[in-house]
């Protein structure tokens, strides 16, 4: 199972990111674990995941998650403002499992 954690400024704009990338998941057969948070919990998931990636209106976190996580194996993006914008679940499900890779 692939674990990816959304984070946001306050987790909520990313809840429904997050429905459709499990839609997206289960059409596709990828296990995966989906959940979203705010910044300032992010740090309390760090070991329990295999990517991370920001919401476009937290990007200045990139930098400091980056140093804290690509350490431990874990890579960092920001995800693409028009598929976020969009919702769309499918492309940010891919952008997260080629990370992974």
């Amino acid at each position: 199972m692939k674990t990816i954690m959304l984070v946001c400024s306050a987790g909520m704009s990313t809840s429904l990111l997050v429905t459709k990338m499990e839609k997206a998941a289960e059409a596709e057969g990828v296990d995966a674990k989906i959940f979203a948070v705010a910044e300032a919990e992010a740090d309390k998931h760090i070991d329990e995941i295999d990517v991370l990636l920001l919401g476009p209106q937290v990007r200045f976190l990139e930098g400091s998650m980056k140093k804290k996580l690509e350490p431990k194996g874990i890579p960092v993006a920001v995800i693409n403002s028009v598929d976020y914008g969009m919702m769309k679940g499918d492309n940010v499900l891919k952008q997260a499992l080629e990370l992974i890779k």
